[in-house]
């Protein structure tokens, strides 16, 4: 057994996640032979590109965005749909059909705003609709469809419970930024980097540090212990990592906003 100890800032994270995910059996089953669904995200954006190896514009694949110190929307002008796959082929049909038609061995990709050790998913919410999230999960649990949700471990909260019970669109008196609300889901499957390290490399993973600056904020500091050749392939990965740039991203144009913030 051998262990390595890396460094990883938010969007290597990001690449690292969407790889493993992409590379999932029922990803890969319900790309191909039933129906997928990627919703918007950034995490998201990267589990697209490993799926069609194709590079898009990663920072306006997502509705909602934390940028700029501010949660906010991202540009409409420029925001992408979800990407939509049925029999292994790309379709432009509107998502919120297509997942009316989900079985159980389709897959619905959705990220999240905050985790925690419980296993819970908090999404943030800024539209009255419930967003994403709050127009899938009814179809998604009907039909026992796969739930998959790709987190970075820079998102772990100590309580998405608690959290949300502070939220509400209307709860918040004064705000800096997008007043939300917060959807918590229970019964997804969330994917890490610890989880992504042990697909893609069968090796034992943790974080043992968090945070960094002068451009590692949100970084994430792991170690993984494997047999020899798995740390090696892994650690020929992480050199591949080091060359992910930082995500860019286009927020709406305050001039343009109907609730702008207090200041």
């Amino acid at each position: 057994m051998q262990t390595c100890f890396f460094t990883l800032t938010p969007s290597q994270s990001k690449r690292l996640i969407g790889r493993a995910v992409a590379r999932m059996a029922c990803v890969q089953h319900a790309m191909h032979h039933g129906r997928l669904i990627v919703a918007g995200g950034t995490t998201n954006a990267y589990v697209l590109e490993e799926l069609t190896g194709t590079s898009i514009d990663k920072g306006s694949y997502t509705a909602g965005i934390v940028t700029n110190g501010v949660a906010c929307t991202s540009d409409p002008a420029t925001r992408q749909t979800p990407a939509v796959f049925v029999q292994g082929e790309r379709v432009e049909r509107p998502w919120t059909e297509v997942v009316k038609e989900f079985g159980p061995n389709d897959v619905f990709v959705k990220g999240a705003n905050a985790i925690d050790l419980q296993g819970n998913a908090g999404i943030l919410l800024g539209s009255s609709s419930g967003g994403t999230i709050g127009q899938a999960m009814g179809y998604l649990a009907a039909s026992g469809a796969h739930l998959i949700m790709p987190v970075g471990m820079e998102k772990l909260v100590p309580d998405v419970v608690l959290a949300s019970s502070f939220l509400g669109r209307e709860r918040v008196d004064h705000r800096w930024g997008m007043a939300c609300g917060m959807f918590v889901v229970s019964t997804g499957q969330i994917i890490t980097e610890v989880e992504a390290l042990n697909a893609l490399y069968g090796v034992e993973a943790a974080v043992v540090a968090a945070g960094g600056v002068d451009g590692s904020e949100g970084a994430i500091t792991m170690a993984a212990r494997g047999e020899a050749e798995a740390i090696r392939d892994l650690m020929q990965f992480v050199q591949e990592l080091k060359k992910e740039p930082p995500l860019k991203a286009r927020k709406r144009k305050c001039s343009e906003c109907d609730a702008p913030c207090e200041r």
